[in-house]
């Protein structure tokens, strides 16, 4: 069963949009939690064709849109509502992640009977992989941990540093997406709420207290998000396990749009590691 762009509700805050990929045979499947990174959707290139793998390999698996990321729930693909990108921020995606669980993990979610509530593995790509190991370190319910091309700290990434008081007085600063052309906005409540969050937000502090196992798969010759930052999260916790894929770049060879049938072979690769982990 795959059941697209779904709405998750929520008082007083944004909804959320997801995906579920799962056969139906009231058989207790490990979740599996996908969160995207920057400037990314869940629809993007290769993102459906990987969850049709997980699906295949008996797994309940899940996917969603940030509520800031930019999509809307008539358009979750791309970023029709720059608005929202511009409020977004890194406790916002915690939180989101946060409702993504407490909803499938309901004792009235319909599905229930297909999760084995015991097996919750979160991946995160890029930006979604840093806010992935800060949560599987403060959220007990997280009982595996994959990230893929993650990002090792907060404080370096592109929307959070800059002239930051130039960024006071405009108030909004702008990052180029260079598949769209949009001139992405950040407001400054991004840095004052990083600022305001800094210890929670400590990807070092967050992996050094993992006690879960946790995966770490990244190009060699990521361009985006250097490999030393795998190798910084595997030091500060020797029981991960790294995997560094040769001859490939932050997306393992995918692209948006994608129109083949199958993955590319980086990310194929990279699926039946996460696969292999889980199982």
């Amino acid at each position: 069963m795959n059941v697209k762009n779904q709405v998750l509700s929520r008082k007083e805050q944004k909804p959320i949009v997801f995906d579920v990929f799962f056969n139906e045979n009231k058989k207790p499947k490990p979740l599996v939690i996908f969160c995207h990174g920057y400037k990314g959707f869940k629809d993007w290139g290769s993102w459906n064709l990987m969850a049709e793998l997980f699906r295949e390999s008996e797994t309940f698996f899940v996917k969603f849109n940030f509520s800031h990321n930019g999509g809307t729930t008539e358009n979750p693909i791309d970023f029709p509502d720059l608005e929202a990108f511009a409020e977004n921020n890194y406790t916002k995606e915690l939180d989101d992640i946060d409702s993504i669980l407490n909803y499938f993990l309901s004792k009235n979610y319909e599905y229930k009977h297909e999760i084995d509530s015991k097996n919750i593995t979160l991946i995160g790509h890029s930006r979604g992989g840093g806010i992935s190991i800060i949560k599987a370190a403060e959220d007990s319910r997280i009982t595996n941990l994959i990230t893929l091309a993650s990002v090792c700290d907060l404080a370096k990434r592109t929307a959070t540093i800059g002239d930051i008081k130039q960024w006071k007085i405009d108030g909004v600063k702008y990052v180029l997406n260079g598949r769209t052309k949009q001139q992405m906005p950040h407001n400054y409540q991004f840095y004052t709420n990083f600022k305001a969050n800094e210890k929670r937000l400590n990807i070092e502090k967050a992996e050094k207290s993992l006690q879960i196992p946790h995966l770490i798969i990244h190009a060699k010759d990521d361009p985006s998000v250097k490999f030393y930052e795998a190798e910084s999260l595997h030091s500060w916790n020797p029981k991960s396990i790294l995997i560094p894929i040769e001859n490939s770049d932050h997306v393992f060879g995918a692209k948006h749009p994608w129109i083949e049938e199958l993955p590319p072979k980086a990310l194929t690769q990279v699926i039946e590691k996460c696969i292999g982990q889980i199982s």
